[in-house]
Order: C-alpha cells, then structure tokens, then sequence
C-alpha cells in the first residue's frame, strides 16, 4: 500500500482550452485529465495535442496526478498523440474503448518509447468489455495498466440505456468492474456526473460511488471538486474505526486471533487490512506519503 495515492477527483479538461489548463494548476483535485478525445473537436484535435504536450512539458501541476486521455489507435490522432507524449511522459495514459486484453497489449506496446514511470489507465466505456473484464484487468501482468475508469456515457450510448443519477441499468456494470480491477490490484475512478449545478444529484451519486468501492470519480467541472473531496475523504467515524481495529489487533493477547470483538462487533483480520488502508489513504490525502 506504499503506492496508493489520493484519487478522490479526477478532473477532465479540453486540452484544446488554454484558460482551462492553466487554471487546473490551482484547482483542489487529485487528478487533472487532458482531453484529447470527446470534449476535443477533429478540426482542433492536433492544436489540443499541441498545448496538452506543451502542459506536461511545462509541470506546475504539484502534487496533482497529470494524466492525458488519447485518442483511439484505430483514429487518424492516436498514434500521434502517442508519439508526442513520448517525450514528455505524463504519470499516465488513458485510453478510450478497450475491448478485451489484446487492446491493452496494443496500447502497452504503443507505450513501449515511454518512461516505465507512464502509466496506463483504461476507459470501461463499451458494450463488448463488460464479458472480458477479468482478462482485460488480468492484462496488468504483463503492461503498464494500472487503473480503469468508468465511461458511463459512452457505455449508456452503446446500451441504449438512461443514464439516471441512481444508474440502475449499471448497476451490474459498476459493481463487476469495480470486483475486476480489485482482484487484480487496481485502482478504479467513476464515471461523471453530467448534471453541473444539481448538486443534489452530484451528491447522491458521489455516495453510490464510494458504496460501491470506487477510488475517486470523475468530473466534468470545477464546481464538483470540494463534494467530490468530502466524499471520498475517511470520515471521521471511519478514521475512529480503523484506529480501532489495528489498535485491538496489536494487543499481545490477539496477536495470535483470527478474529476478534471490537466495539461490540465481530472483526477479523481482513478488517485489519481495510482498517490500514484507510489511514493509508488519509495519510496521502493530507500529504504525508
């Protein structure tokens, strides 16, 4: 767990927007995630690429995670885009609309120029890798893949399916990719809440997500960084708990327990290590990792 780093907020930002990237250096997110792809018109797809290699070459983004969305391999700019963050090496890559593993091989060997410190992050955004979600996060073995993000619109696109604030027909979805990536040791974020000033709904979902295992989430503006943050933060009651636990499992007499009682509930030894993740985790938040 001495790589965990806070995700809470992961920002999308057009790459194409020079106000938008230069004001993302001050924003209170976690990561800051350079468009290239959907917000990105084709006619302005290669200036984007331009000012995103330009951003990252430039840094100024401190203890932010600076990440650049490309676009497809099978598009007229993704290898392109490829080529020109080779020399700058942002901490990862995502792309968009992996399929199965051999997408991750393709994309890992497109990475190959790349510093080993690039990472490769994948969108979970179509119809066809919801069956191949085991071997596609089994890929990590042998690639730089680290994590996976949620793209419900696009995934509710292909579906057909309404995209309401509590996701009911991706429900399934949420809960297997979230399963996949854990059994395989990565990191998840969720997909974006489109609804900018329903802040009602932005909550709602932000809880759902946190239910359901999720790292952080994605956004879509500014506005949604502090609730995101609040969220996804150890709360007070979870702090109190896990301090709890590895205090009662440090004892001498429970040295040797598989489980034990703690407040009045049963505890064993795998709530003391989600116990140690949540500090871990505050710990990162707070800076101290």
């Amino acid at each position: 767990m001495s790589n965990v780093r806070p995700r809470r907020s992961a920002l999308y930002l057009p790459a194409s927007n020079a106000k938008a990237l230069e004001k993302a250096r001050t924003l209170d997110c976690d990561v800051v995630i350079l468009d290239l792809e959907d917000s990105v018109a084709p006619e302005t797809k290669e200036s984007a690429r331009k000012q995103a290699v330009e951003a990252v070459q430039a840094g100024g983004f401190g203890r932010r995670e600076l990440v650049v969305r490309v676009n497809g391999l099978d598009t007229p700019w993704g290898k392109d885009d490829l080529r020109a963050l080779a020399v700058v090496a942002p901490d990862a890559i995502l792309v968009p609309k992996v399929n199965d593993d051999a997408d991750i091989h393709r994309y890992n060997a497109a990475l190959g120029a790349m510093s080993a410190s690039v990472n490769l992050w994948a969108m979970i955004e179509t119809a066809k890798c919801l069956f191949r979600l085991d071997e596609i996060a089994a890929a990590s073995a042998h690639s730089r893949l680290s994590l996976f993000v949620m793209g419900t619109n696009d995934l509710a696109k292909e579906m057909g399916a309404a995209l309401t604030i509590a996701r009911a027909p991706f429900l399934g979805a949420l809960a297997l990719t979230v399963a996949a990536a854990r059994a395989y040791g990565l990191g998840i974020l969720d997909g974006v809440f489109n609804g900018i000033d329903d802040d009602a709904g932005l909550l709602a979902q932000l809880q759902q997500g946190l239910e359901f295992g999720f790292d952080g989430k994605t956004l879509i503006h500014p506005r949604q960084i502090q609730s995101c943050n609040e969220v996804f933060t150890p709360s007070a009651d979870m702090i109190s708990w896990a301090k709890s636990v590895i205090a009662a499992f440090e004892l001498p007499e429970n040295a040797d327990k598989g489980a034990i009682r703690v407040d009045g509930k049963m505890v064993e030894r795998l709530h003391l290590a989600q116990a140690k993740r949540v500090l871990v985790i505050l710990a990162a938040v707070q800076g101290k990792v």
